[in-house]
């Protein structure tokens, strides 16, 4: 028989604020790490040339913007990690979703002090959802051997 004395026992539990510390501690390592891997695959998807891409494959990049504004970072009050591209400086500010998601934005254009507003329809060119699948199947070796006491 094993004999366990109570001031010893409470240790054991799941709830102990050094496992909770350690849970914690190895969740946003394991997300973090995760999020850096899909921001690399959905950057390295993103090839640099000049002409566009075709529907439905990742986009081209003219300027680099896109490529290089890809961030992620984790939120403990969620413990889940974001990732995606940061909203370019634009009145608009869905270049990005318009890109993942296609759809319909307006363009202002200036001819001889005359302004006039265009609809464009734009096509998916997913880049983020292909990347995030690509790296999905990696998760759960991520979490092996995580938490350390």
């Amino acid at each position: 028989m094993i004999g366990l004395k109570i001031d010893q026992a409470k240790g054991l539990f799941f709830d102990s604020p050094k496992v909770m510390q350690s849970v914690d501690k190895a969740t946003r390592q394991v997300l973090s790490k995760f999020g850096a891997y899909v921001r690399q695959a959905a950057r390295s998807s993103i090839r640099k040339r000049k002409k566009s891409s075709e529907p439905g494959s990742p986009p081209s990049s003219h300027t680099g913007l896109l490529k290089r504004f890809i961030y992620f970072n984790y939120d403990p009050a969620a413990q889940s990690v974001v990732i995606g591209p940061v909203r370019l400086d634009s009145k608009e500010g869905t270049a990005p979703e318009i890109t993942e998601y296609g759809g319909t934005s307006k363009i202002i254009r200036k001819r001889r002090g005359k302004k006039t507003v265009v609809s464009a329809e734009y096509p998916a060119r997913p880049f983020m959802r292909p990347a995030f699948q690509r790296e999905l199947p990696k998760l759960p070796a991520m979490w092996a051997n995580s938490i350390k006491p």
